[in-house]
């Protein structure tokens, strides 16, 4: 009787400890330094900046257990008010980045740029899971980014890529990428991952609208 009263207790641990690794929330590789971001501002393309979009990053990565490393977004400005350009390509590290379960993004800037692992399958959010694309309800694949194919800024004095450099959701546009692309960069005919289109306003509804949430690509720059 007492075995018995042993192995039922044993059982029983084993049972609660399989239950506790079961419920604990997945963490992320120690090497996770690419997601998109699994929420937006709350205020449509306004983040208050390029320093309140890296403090959106950082937030979402701490809260995931990656706070240990520097995170910045993928966002480009134009020049304006006497402040240069600022090109997403040139404030994300040099790579190698991976996602949160460990697959290879890109190992260097050019490759980002070139013929990279951004996909339906790979743009993971910071907690691990899949983004809404194309074929989902709602479609959530427009990213925001701000830049041309190649990572930089538009000049200034055309139509406004950056809803005011991303202090705004109200007035102007917004550049944005698919993260569900299709194909890839070496075919012509390619969605692109950071500009396909724009948006046709900076409010959370205009962004919803054009197929998006105001998501964020987020990168570790060390």
């Amino acid at each position: 009787m007492r075995r018995m009263a042993i192995a039922v207790a044993v059982a029983a641990a084993c049972g609660t400890s399989t239950l506790a690794q079961a419920q604990a929330p997945a963490q992320p590789p120690a090497d996770m330094t690419f997601f998109v971001t699994s929420t937006g501002s709350g205020k449509g393309a306004d983040f208050g900046g390029l320093a309140g979009a890296d403090r959106h990053c950082q937030t979402l990565a701490g809260a995931a257990g990656a706070g240990g490393k520097t995170w910045h977004a993928y966002l480009s400005t134009t020049a304006k008010d006497g402040q240069p350009p600022v090109n997403a390509r040139d404030r994300i590290g040099t790579g190698p980045w991976h996602n949160a379960k460990g697959s290879l993004i890109a190992k260097d800037v050019a490759e980002l740029h070139g013929l990279n692992g951004i996909n339906r399958d790979t743009a993971l959010t910071e907690k691990g899971e899949m983004v809404n694309g194309r074929s989902d309800n709602p479609n959530q694949h427009d990213i925001l980014t701000g830049s041309q194919p190649d990572g930089t800024a538009y000049p200034p004095g055309g139509k406004d890529m950056t809803c005011a450099n991303w202090t705004s959701s109200d007035a102007g546009t917004a550049r944005l990428g698919h993260h569900d692309r299709r194909g890839t960069a070496l075919d012509p005919t390619a969605l692109s991952w950071n500009s396909t289109h724009d948006s046709v306003g900076c409010s959370d509804a205009a962004l919803i609208k054009t197929g998006g949430a105001g998501l964020l690509y987020c990168f570790a720059v060390k």
